[in-house]
Order: C-alpha cells, then sequence, then structure tokens
C-alpha cells in the first residue's frame, strides 16, 4: 500500500472519529465537557491530517485547539476561584476577567433606587456611599449583586460616588450566561450570594440590639 492510500485512509479514519466526537458535543449540556471533547476532535483531526499535509486543516485545527483550550483553563480556574472565594473571605477577584472597568468622579450618582437592576459593581478604589443607610461601602466591596437574586431586579437604595475612583462593573446576563455554561459556577455563586445576604441580616440585627438597648437605658436625671 502506498502512502496515497495510507493518508486516504488515514483521513477517513480521522473524519470518522471526530465525526463521532462532534455527535457527542451535541449531547453536552454543561461547557466543560463540550470543551474536551472539543480539543479532542481538534487532536484527531491535526493527527490524521499530517500524512497526508492538509496545512489548511492543521492550521485550522491548531486555532482551534488554542481556544477551546484556553476557554477550558478559564472556566475550570474560574470554578476554582469561586470555591475559593466562598471558602475564604468572599472576594471577587475571581469575576474581574469577565467585568467592565467604570471611572466614577465625586457626586456622580452610579444608581438610584427603586430603579432596574441590571449589573452588579466590585469597587476597585475611590468612596462611595449607599445614601438611604449612609454606608461608605469599602475597597474590595460587592454591591448589587442582590439585584439579580430579587423578583422584582429593583434596586433597594441609591449608590453614590463621594471620592473619585474606579469600579468594575458585570451585568447580570453575563453571570447568567457563565451560569449556563457551567452549573457548577452557579451553585457557587447562589452560595456566596447568601453568605453575603445573611452578612447584611447580621449588621441589621446588630443595629437593632444597638437601638433598643439605647433606649431601654435609664435616662440621666
Amino acid at each position: 500500500m502506498d502512502t496515497s492510500h495510507l493518508a486516504q485512509h488515514a483521513g477517513t479514519a480521522g473524519a470518522l472519529f471526530a465525526s463521532i466526537f462532534v455527535v457527542a458535543t451535541t449531547t453536552m449540556k454543561t461547557m466543560i465537557p463540550l470543551r474536551v471533547f472539543g480539543i479532542l476532535a481538534n487532536v484527531v483531526l491535526i493527527v490524521t491530517a499530517i500524512p497526508s499535509h492538509n496545512y489548511l486543516v492543521m492550521g485550522v485545527q491548531f486555532v482551534m485547539l488554542f481556544v477551546n483550550s484556553y476557554r477550558l483553563h478559564q472556566m475550570l480556574q474560574l470554578v476554582r476561584d469561586v470555591k475559593n472565594s466562598v471558602n475564604s473571605d468572599l472576594s471577587m477577584e475571581w469575576l474581574k476577567p469577565f467585568m467592565n472597568e467604570r471611572n466614577c468622579t465625586a457626586g456622580e450618582i452610579l444608581f438610584y433606587k427603586d430603579e432596574k437592576a441590571e449589573d452588579m459593581l466590585y469597587i476597585v478604589s475611590g468612596k462611595f456611599k449607599l445614601v438611604e443607610s449612609g454606608i461608605v461601602l469599602p475597597i474590595g466591596a460587592i454591591v448589587g449583586e442582590l439585584g439579580m437574586l430579587s423578583p422584582s431586579n429593583m434596586r433597594t437604595q441609591t449608590l453614590e460616588c463621594i471620592e473619585s475612583g474606579l469600579v468594575l462593573s458585570v451585568s447580570y446576563s453575563k453571570v447568567e450566561e457563565l451560569y449556563v455554561q457551567n452549573p457548577a459556577f452557579g451553585f457557587y455563586f447562589l452560595r456566596l450570594c447568601t453568605a453575603r445576604l445573611f452578612q447584611n441580616l447580621d449588621t441589621l440585627q446588630q443595629r437593632l440590639d444597638q437601638q433598643t438597648a439605647s433606649a431601654a437605658a435609664p435616662k440621666p436625671a
């Protein structure tokens, strides 16, 4: 059997295996298995294109292999970072690659109470205050994440910039997209939001206890 026949049979076998991988990807409901099978299909097509010297196919598959590998790494890193975030200080550093920068000036209102909530914000620098409660948010704080879980998706307070700084924003639609791609991300994000909700409830309870104690304290004569 000459080289041309070997190349032909190799190409046929490669196309068959690649087709199997492609069919398998249609049954995948999450992104990580889909990327893994995509990488396998890329490798098979590259190997089978070598005997026939089909450089076009090899070039395209090398590009797709890089894209699939990068996306797989990004998603695995995202899941690891979310797990670490939930188990430690609830930092949102893991979400930075998916966020957009926004420079803010003192006196600027980022959003108003009762308006439609479409994104959440991560404070990188500057000072920002929740007007109704008077709470000044520290650097590294997240605001607006609970609006995604609210049935009405409405803002509960007004956020004002009181010292120029930088925030990162991520839309709820992007968070939903990440959830669809990997349910594990959605699970840990839900845990993160729930933990923050309990933190808020604890803060409110402490304030209520302080007010109750102040009201019950005897007044000086």
